[in-house]
């Protein structure tokens, strides 16, 4: 390195390598001046004046210098590392292997290019080339104990795990009996523990349990060693072990739900359903209550019971957990039994008895069977049950009534306007909802998480701007709309998009969708830091399952719905492209010239005050980006800030296939999925691939309407495609000849048999019918009368106390919501679609959508948006009009909200 210099530009060169390891770039750059004063063609100095360069935000300059000096010294191994480095600095990882192996062509020995090239291999999963170069690493440096690691670890990833398993044995060969010295005992229990898990995820249980005992001493970990003994004994079959240890862990915790269940299963009483016979309940019931009395303080070993027990029994259970709770007042409460509203009959029992006790504080100021008086506060939070269980339930006029006495009863409580919030938001009345929400904020404006729910509610509602300003209110100073998206705040991005798409501002919903994308990809970088860290401070375990969890990252349910939203947003745009400048210069020209005048003057309003406050913002963010230091530190400008360019795209299929790849690689089990996939691949006309969709969706659910949609649409559709001409054309065809068959709906029928049997199926189900009946219409378009009165004939079944919401009899507002899209748009018949709308209103009053009586749709002068009815006041309304679900006159005090 530097050897073809003079001694004292020698010493140079290494001057400008120590500045760069410590951050003196001035420094450095300084030196690599002098030198190349002299040198002006040296190759080593060029590419490391190029990566001090890069550390300083001039990249092109870098780029050019390194490309330079390799260009004068292409066998200098220096050149290549650095060239390497610089593309690493920039993501391109696959370009940096190149380099550094490269670099090892010329020195096969360097440790440091070595070291180098195994994080990229372990970063981008080359992990036959991972175990290459690790166990060049060992072989050159075999008394560094992180060496030893790394190659065991590349051999687990390689699955190869007996491997890994005899490396982390010879590296414990090599070492004293006194090891480890008292600096390192916790590094090396956490290597002893990494290599039991190793002999368990391989099946050698006896092995990893007689390994755990004899290296107890050396373990410091004491709950790892005893989670890790349990888990074993439990793989084993060691049950009465398996008991005795788990209720060793109880004693430790006894508030953790793993350890109840591990005993549970240790005594046989564990079913991953659920459902237990009488005798099973019987047996643990008696467990719970002498765990009870065991750890009387704990809420699982109360709360675990009501999961089993029924009738009678659980009455009473739920009876005793729930009055205490009541009187020192737990918000979360109705959280917490929640999932108890899916089991049949419970949810009934749960409001009777709740109401049991409403009644008896009215009256006697105490619960029943009780000499003792309850906190005033008991009846508010009993009330405050009840508005969410009746919620739960489906019947928001009695949850409305049960709020509102809450409230009137103890008017402080914030948790009673948040409730009173996602009840209207339930029954339909997104504005109001967010009115109530942001009454809540304002009783608490350092609360962060009712800030964030206000904005959720507001963005529910459509209103973007106001919950902008909202949700920046508690962002950092300086370059405020760019702080949620360097916070990676997804919810806000993906409830956005969603309104964006909404009012069909496909540009700005884009821009939403693909910057929570951008988070995961930021997400699966930031795994590179930890693949020497992790191997340096010996956290193995942890790191193998950080490996594992970065794998199926894509699968998250964020990533699925930005991905399908920008799926969503692309179809649109292919459906619809957006008008270019031609068009619309051609539409104005028919308009007559009063209107042209207008419609100039509003144009050019819209640019003055756009223009104003980009300037604004531009003056805000120079005021503020300045440090304390005096240095001003600037941030990349986004050059589309609207997401105007995205929605230029040329190809929007394209764009859209890209994003359906990874949803189809990460989430394959996803209905949503695939239904994207048919969608994607009808427009693009990929029959096979379209036909590969529709047989994802009857295998993951035949009976859903969906999937019943797109089988008939996609048979029907092929059936209408002309004679094969071509012989890629006749092979499709063959193939759709063999695999029609084997659809059951489908054989030996017609699709018009199939729909008609599907009716009979589900003939109690709103969204099924509807299914139907378009297929109807689309299968027999003269039947279209038919097909209306289908959907019109559909009877509501009632929501019932005991909860239900999931009968396919029971209609639901968003279903009513697209059945009166359906109408308008695909059946194109008005007057069904008002009969529909007069039917809906009465079923869901609070509904703005329907404009039913009780929503503030009926005090209130309003436009609706073309998706979801959301209420927007105009300016000149009364908004001190009363209103049934609110104070909506909040809404127009917040629009001259100042941050």
């Amino acid at each position: 390195m530097g050897a073809s210099l003079p001694p004292k530009e020698a010493n140079l060169f290494k001057l400008i390598v120590k500045s760069y390891e410590t951050k003196q770039y001035k420094k450095g750059l300084k030196a690599a001046d002098t030198v190349l004063k002299k040198f002006p063609d040296h190759g080593e100095t060029l590419a490391m004046k190029g990566l001090t360069l890069n550390c300083m935000d001039r990249k092109s300059e870098a780029y050019e210098l390194v490309r330079l000096g390799l260009k004068n010294d292409l066998k200098s191994h220096v050149c290549w590392h650095v060239y390497g480095l610089l593309y690493r600095s920039d993501r391109e990882y696959r370009e940096a292997i190149k380099c550094y192996r490269n670099a090892l062509r010329i020195d096969p020995d360097n440790i440091e290019i070595l070291r180098d090239l195994s994080l990229l291999q372990a970063q981008m999963r080359d992990l036959s080339g991972f175990v290459e170069t690790r166990q060049q690493l060992l072989t050159l440096k075999p008394n560094h104990r992180m060496n030893w690691i790394g190659f065991a670890v590349s051999h687990h990833l390689n699955s190869n795990g007996s491997k890994a398993v005899d490396i982390l044995e010879a590296y414990e060969g090599t070492l004293e009996d006194d090891y480890p010295p008292e600096n390192e005992r916790c590094e090396h229990g956490e290597m002893l523990l990494y290599k039991i898990s190793l002999l368990e995820e391989y099946g050698f249980l006896e092995r990893a349990l007689e390994e755990l005992h004899k290296k107890e001493s050396k373990i410091v970990d004491k709950l790892g060693y005893k989670e890790q003994e349990v888990s074993l004994l439990l793989k084993l079959g060691r049950f009465e072990e398996g008991e005795r240890l788990f209720r060793v862990l109880l004693s430790m915790n006894p508030d953790n739900y793993r350890y109840y269940e591990g005993l549970q299963r240790c005594l046989g009483l564990h079913s991953e359903k659920g459902q237990y016979s009488s005798d099973e309940i019987d047996k643990l019931e008696s467990l719970y209550k002498s765990l009870a009395q065991q750890y009387s303080r704990s809420s699982a070993v109360k709360r675990i019971p009501l999961d089993f027990l029924r009738d009678d029994k659980f009455r009473e259970a739920a009876e005793s957990y729930i009055r205490p709770l009541l009187a020192k007042g737990v918000p979360s409460l109705f959280s917490d039994l929640y999932p108890l509203y899916n089991h049949p009959g419970k949810a009934s029992i749960l409001g009777e008895l709740v109401l049991r006790l409403e009644q008896s504080i009215k009256t006697t100021g105490g619960y029943p069977e009780s000499e003792g008086k309850e906190p005033p506060s008991t009846l508010m939070w009993i009330l405050f049950y009840l508005a969410q269980h009746y919620d739960r339930c489906g019947q928001y006029d009695i949850a409305l009534i049960k709020i509102d006495e809450a409230i009137e009863h103890t008017p402080t409580v914030i948790d009673l306007y948040s409730v009173k919030s996602r009840i209207v938001k339930h029954s339909g009345d997104l504005a109001a909802a967010a009115a109530l929400a942001d009454e809540a904020r304002c009783m608490d404006l350092a609360d962060r998480y009712i800030n964030s729910e206000c904005v959720k509610r507001m963005l529910q509602a459509d209103q973007v701007a106001l919950a902008e300003k909202t949700a920046l209110l508690f962002t950092k100073d300086g370059d405020q709309h760019n702080n949620l998206y360097d916070m990676q705040c997804m919810w806000y991005e993906l409830a956005s998009g969603e309104s964006y798409l909404r009012q069909r501002e496909l540009g700005r919903a884009l821009k939403k969708f693909l910057a929570v994308e951008k988070h995961y990809a930021d997400i699966t970088e930031d795994q590179f830091d930890f693949h020497s860290y992790c191997l340096r401070k010996m956290t193995l375990r942890m790191y193998v399952e950080m490996l594992k969890f970065q794998d199926r990252l894509h699968s998250h349910a964020y990533f699925r719905k930005a991905a399908s939203g920008a799926i969503r947003c692309y179809l649109r745009l292919y459906d619809c492209p957006p008008k270019s400048a031609a068009e619309e210069d051609d539409e104005m020209s028919k308009l007559p010239a009063s209107q042209k005048k207008k419609l100039r003057q509003k144009l050019r309003k819209a640019e003055a005050r756009a223009k104003k406050d980009a300037e604004v913002k531009n003056e805000e963010s120079s005021s503020t980006c300045v440090a304390k230091s005096g240095k001003r530190q600037l941030k990349p400008v986004d050059p589309d800030p609207h997401g105007e360019k995205l929605a230029q795209i040329e190809d929007p299929l394209a764009e859209a296939t890209k994003y359906l790849k990874l949803l189809l690689t990460h989430s394959s089990d996803c209905l949503e999925t695939h239904l994207l996939s048919f969608e994607v691949n009808m427009r693009k006309q990929k029959i096979l691939l379209a036909l590969q969709a529709v047989k994802h969706l009857v295998r993951l659910d035949a009976d859903n309407p969906k999937s019943h949609l797109c089988l008939i649409k996609f048979f029907h559709k092929v059936g209408a495609l002309p004679a094969p001409v071509t012989d890629a054309e006749k092979l499709v065809w063959r193939v759709l000849e063999v695999e029609r068959p084997t659809f059951s709906q489908l054989h030996e029928k017609s699709l018009i048999d199939a729909n008609n049997i599907f009716l009979e199926k589900h003939r109690e189900s709103l969204m099924h019918r509807a299914a139907v009946a378009e297929l109807m219409y689309v299968l027999e378009p003269n039947k279209k009368a038919e097909a209306v009165k289908l959907i019109e004939d559909s009877v509501n079944d009632l929501v019932s106390l005991d909860g239900d919401r999931g009968a396919d009899s029971t209609w639901k507002l968003k279903d009513c919501i697209s059945l009166h899209k359906l109408l308008e748009t695909t059946f194109n018949d008005h007057d069904a679609a008002l009969r529909w709308k007069a039917r809906c209103a009465e079923y869901f009053p609070f509904s703005t959508y329907f404009e039913g009586i009780r929503s503030s749709v009926a005090t209130h002068q309003t436009q609706k948006t073309p998706e979801n009815g959301v209420v927007i006041l105009n300016s000149g309304e009364n908004c001190a009009l009363p209103s049934p679900n609110g104070r909506l006159d909040k809404l127009d005090k917040l629009k001259d909200l100042h941050i």
